[in-house]
């Protein structure tokens, strides 16, 4: 569906002139009025309620954002995904943060997060996703290997993370994630019947597409240097978990390694040697269900030295021995 110019990729123009289209809400907003809170919310509070946007028993919607106006500050009891499809959109998150979304960005924004949007022009093309928690459930089971980087997605989406609440991926090169919200968005606006499994396991190829490509994650921000470090920190360890040392990483992201580390520990709950005997365990799981590699080569794989403290950790991870661990997977 995508067509590639050159370099630039762009959204099948038929989809693109749908998603184009004034709809009635905005030709109100032309016409002088304001954002009609009722289309949103029933409370007091500005949070928008998934229950004005999703017809009964559906888990996910998508509806073209919103432009010509600036939407005021509010929050969502849903996760939204934004992904802008041409031109830009400016978002001010959690009071402070701006974030400009260009061609082909991807914003999750969990249920914390408090949001602001000012006024887009007519080219300004974005979807809005708005998807109930429990809709995750099938795509999260999809991200098979454990791995310190999926962990912290998920945590995030369902907002249990110390993180900011929200996630920014440039993913205008990643063909596969572009091709894939192409298809979810053509799925959703024809409102064909029996697409929920679609949908979900799409969203599961999706967040198993931004895994491999994390560095792309809240990487355009000129003053997110703490997210960043975080990121570049977890995908080191998720590549380097046999041989790594906080050390080196810490040397290339240019910090003290007491920094780093009580900075993962701020944001993920563990220390940069936990994630790292995490990121071993977890490899070593895999390992044993996925290859018929032995115990002592799978501790030499991973890069424990220690056999019996390795035993020891598993154990204490699983509630198992390796050998057993084997067994209940098999």
């Amino acid at each position: 569906m995508l067509e590639t110019k050159g370099r630039e990729v762009q959204m099948d123009e038929r989809l693109l002139a749908r998603l184009r289209t004034i709809t009635e809400e905005e030709q109100a907003l032309l016409a002088g009025q304001g954002v009609q809170r009722e289309r949103y919310t029933s409370g007091r509070d500005f949070v928008v309620d998934s229950e004005k946007l999703l017809e009964k028993g559906k888990l996910i919607e998508i509806r073209p954002h919103t432009r010509f106006v600036h939407f005021p500050r509010h929050r969502h009891n849903y996760v939204e995904m934004l992904y802008m499809c041409s031109g830009s959109t400016t978002h001010i998150l959690n009071g402070s943060r701006e974030l400009v979304l260009r061609q082909g960005d991807l914003l999750f924004l969990n249920q914390a997060v408090y949001h602001e949007i000012l006024p887009a022009g007519e080219g300004d093309v974005g979807v809005n996703f708005i998807i109930l928690p429990q809709f995750f459930d099938r795509s999260f089971r999809m991200l098979e290997q454990e791995n310190v980087l999926r962990d912290f997605l998920i945590s995030t989406l369902s907002g249990e993370s110390a993180f900011a609440g929200w996630l920014h991926i440039a993913a205008r090169d990643i063909l596969p994630v572009e091709n894939l919200l192409e298809n979810m968005i053509w799925t959703l606006l024809e409102k064909k019947s029996g697409v929920n499994l679609l949908n979900q396991t799409t969203m599961g190829l999706l967040l198993q597409n931004l895994t491999l490509f994390a560095e792309n994650i809240n990487r355009t921000l000129p003053d997110s240097r703490d997210e960043n470090a975080v990121f570049t920190a977890l995908r080191y360890i998720e590549t380097s978990y046999r041989d790594g040392t906080l050390e080196e990483i810490a040397a290339r992201l240019h910090m003290p390694p007491y920094a780093l580390s009580r900075l993962l520990t701020r944001h993920t709950g563990a220390n940069f040697k936990q994630l790292l005997q995490q990121r071993k365990l977890q490899q070593a799981a895999y390992l044993l269900t996925n290859t018929g590699m032995s115990a002592d080569a799978v501790i030499e794989a991973i890069g424990y030295e220690n056999s019996s403290y390795f035993y020891r950790k598993f154990k204490e991870k699983y509630g198992c021995s390796p050998a057993a661990y084997r067994t209940a997977q098999g």
